[in-house]
């Protein structure tokens, strides 16, 4: 089940990340630890952690805006094609009705 966590919160889990991460071998035993402490899924922890590392440029892949553009333009453009196929076949349609006699 989807739950928004506000900014404050965001921002709280990945400071106490940040503090743990010394104290643990790996980052996920510090993920787990974190959010075993906040009652929040250690996949969300992780994944805001690794926008925060795009965003800085630690990290290779898509900042969240550009990511978000993507699945906007992929959305626009599917509407686009259907569009284009509803036009051809209109088109194909007249074209028929006009060579009759």
């Amino acid at each position: 089940m989807s739950q928004k966590y506000s900014f404050e919160m965001r921002e709280r889990a990945l400071r106490m990340l940040d503090e743990a991460k010394p104290e643990h071998p790996n980052l996920m035993s510090a993920v787990r630890h974190v959010a075993g402490l906040l009652g929040m899924s250690p996949e969300t922890l992780r994944v805001w952690h690794r926008r925060r590392e795009v965003v800085a440029g630690q990290q290779t892949g898509a900042p969240t805006d550009v990511a978000e553009e993507n699945k906007r333009l992929r959305r626009e453009n599917a509407e686009l094609k259907k569009a284009n196929e509803v036009l051809r076949a209109a088109s194909v349609f007249f074209a028929k009705e006009l060579d009759r006699p």
